[in-house]
């Protein structure tokens, strides 16, 4: 928290460029530009999907007649332009917001809240509509809802189960333990071939690794606490996958390739890298499958996804709502997932025969009843999780001490606060 607000003070006097959004008060006057605002929103969109997104609200372009200009925000640029964004007070219409940066949208202030009486007239922005997980715990900060669900995610584990099957697992792992084993197993298929991939910037898989060992890095009283049995069962497993030699140690090795070369035949990741491996590869069909995630006592997985918010000046509250509204229909769910590969937030639309019908979804369906969110404290990205991946990553890739190390992690995220 400390650091997002000191980046605030020091953008204060840094104007905001390139930014498309409507950018006006609330009150307008009802002149010109107010009617040109109430036919154009700017949505920002994290990542590259921006042309898919310009084709997914093509519909709604047409029957209201509100153009919508997406904008593509890099994932790794979305907190600078965000804090930008606060400073200067001109933001997007609509915005979308990745789960574990939902605390740190929520504290700025800056976005509209979005109660019963808000949401009037909208239908399927109602909370019934949306996945529990994810209308609960997922859109509400301190008990203010600021966002709405647009997309879930969750972990599983992707495996060759032709590669897996050639060297006599004929199923996949159901344990971190079978994981290792397996592992250990294919990475002695021959030079640069591995059995597992583990990435070296995604703070979830220790986490999941924590929650499979029946243990959580939250205390009763709502604060961060690494220093658990549970949490050092779960290092015992992420150092030993290094120290197997099962899984590749350069930062840049690319998960995509090396699952569909089989250099990394098992890895954890989330329903996109199905559309990647798919399109990258369409004559693997049939030979790699999802499974729910391994665990130990528990087989818990991450609840993420992304969430959309207004932002609180906007000069046209009705059109961004109307767009969420859109956004929301079970239709327009289904056709983002075709689209872009990510999975509905919508019930009615997760729970789709369209969707049912395909046995990866099934998964990912299964594995979303029992899912968590990382926990919703300031700048997670860039402090705890950056705190406890830079300690792991020290320890299995420059030999680091690892008491010590983690002693060091403890004391660094002790007192983080959810509340």
């Amino acid at each position: 928290m400390t650091n997002f607000r000191l980046a605030l003070a020091a953008s204060c006097l840094v104007l905001l460029t390139g930014c498309a959004g409507s950018g006006g008060a609330e009150g307008s006057d009802g002149g010109e530009g107010d009617v040109r605002a109430a036919k154009e929103l700017t949505v920002w969109v994290m990542g590259d999907s921006s042309a898919h997104f310009d084709e997914l609200v093509k519909p709604f372009t047409q029957k209201s007649g509100i153009a919508v200009d997406a904008v593509a925000v890099p994932w790794d640029a979305v907190d600078q332009k965000f804090t930008t964004a606060v400073a200067s007070g001109n933001g997007p219409d609509v915005i979308q917001i990745g789960v574990s940066k939902l605390r740190t949208f929520a504290d700025s202030g800056v976005l509209l809240t979005l109660d019963q009486q808000a949401l009037d007239g909208y239908p399927n922005l109602a909370a019934g509509k949306f996945l529990d997980g994810i209308a609960g715990d997922a859109a509400a900060v301190g008990g203010k809802v600021v966002s709405l669900p647009w997309v879930s995610d969750t972990r599983v584990l992707f495996y060759r189960s032709d590669i897996l099957s050639e060297h006599g697992i004929g199923k996949p792992p159901a344990t971190w333990d079978e994981v290792r084993a397996a592992a250990a197993k294919l990475a002695g298929r021959g030079e640069r071939q591995f059995g597992f991939y583990v990435p070296q910037w995604d703070s979830a898989l220790p986490v999941i690794l924590t929650w499979g060992q029946g243990g959580d890095i939250v205390d009763a009283t709502g604060k961060v606490d690494f220093d658990t049995p549970a949490f050092r069962e779960a290092v015992d497993t992420y150092t030993g996958l290094y120290a197997d030699k099962s899984v590749p140690v350069n930062a840049d090795f690319d998960q995509t390739q090396g699952f569909v070369t089989g250099a990394t035949p098992m890895l954890v990741s989330g329903p996109y890298l199905a559309g990647e491996i798919n399109s990258a590869a369409p004559d693997l069909k049939g030979k790699w499958a999802v499974a729910p995630i391994p665990g130990g006592t528990a087989r818990t997985s991450l609840l993420a996804g992304s969430n959309l918010g207004v932002w609180g000046a906007t000069d046209n509250r009705d059109g961004a709502l109307k767009l969420l509204d859109f956004l929301s229909e079970p239709r327009t769910q289904l056709a983002w997932y075709k689209l872009d590969g990510q999975l509905p937030s919508a019930k009615a639309a997760l729970g789709d025969a369209s969707l049912t019908s395909d046995p990866l979804v099934s998964v990912y369906a299964e594995q979303l009843t029992d899912a968590k969110l990382l926990p919703l404290v300031p700048n997670w990205d860039g402090e705890t999780g950056k705190a406890l991946l830079d300690s792991l990553n020290s320890i299995v890739l420059t030999g680091a001490d690892r008491d010590a190390t983690l002693k060091g992690l403890y004391e660094a995220t002790s007192g983080t606060s959810v509340n």
